[in-house]
């Protein structure tokens, strides 16, 4: 097992990177949904506060994640991939990382401008980032949702040109990314 990056493939590292991600984000999407239907009360309150709790998660594992990725090789891509592809590949993992690191910071802003506190997970609370306003509060709990509905579009089209690489350009895209398939030689983009 490579821990780290190589010129064709990503290591063990980042991938456990992406994929933790991958399943935090599926939980996020669901805790929100949940959370956002739920009547005022404790439930919802218990609901939202592992939201919250899983967003802060998020927001440093993405910060280690980037600095991982700016300390190691970034696996190159295909020789044959057209430059509008290697160009939307490059500007899609860029858009990741502004989500991932935007969406926890705006729902925090909110949570503070709510005067709600931020905990992780119950053991020490986040200093409020903005003082009580509730137009902000408003304003920054829409913001979220939609870069909630941005971020779920963008995985979306990398799930999709995922299977498109894997399935119809039969290229190792996907299996370099893919823990214990040891494949992906000089075929995959940058994650």
């Amino acid at each position: 097992m490579q821990l780290r990056n190589t010129p064709d493939r990503y290591g063990a590292i980042a991938q456990a990177f992406h994929w933790i991600i991958v399943i935090l984000i599926i939980v996020q999407f669901t805790l929100g949904i949940i959370g956002s239907d739920l009547p005022l009360g404790m439930q919802r309150l218990v609901v939202l506060s592992r939201h919250k709790s899983i967003g802060m998660t998020i927001l440093m594992l993405v910060i280690l994640r980037l600095a991982w990725r700016l300390l190691n090789t970034v696996p190159r891509l295909p020789a044959a991939m057209p430059r509008l592809e290697q160009r939307l590949a490059h500007g899609t993992h860029r858009l990741f990382y502004v989500l991932l690191i935007a969406m926890p910071i705006v729902g925090w802003i909110s949570s503070s401008a709510s005067n709600l506190s931020v905990s992780w997970f119950g053991l020490f609370v986040l200093p409020d980032l903005v003082g009580t306003d509730k137009v902000l509060a408003e304003l920054a709990k829409e913001a979220h949702k939609t870069l909630a509905w941005i971020l779920l579009a963008t995985v979306v089209l990398h799930v999709a040109a995922a299977l498109r690489h894997h399935f119809v350009k039969k290229d190792d895209i996907l299996l370099r990314m893919l823990p214990g398939t040891g494949r992906g030689a000089d075929k995959g983009a940058p994650c």
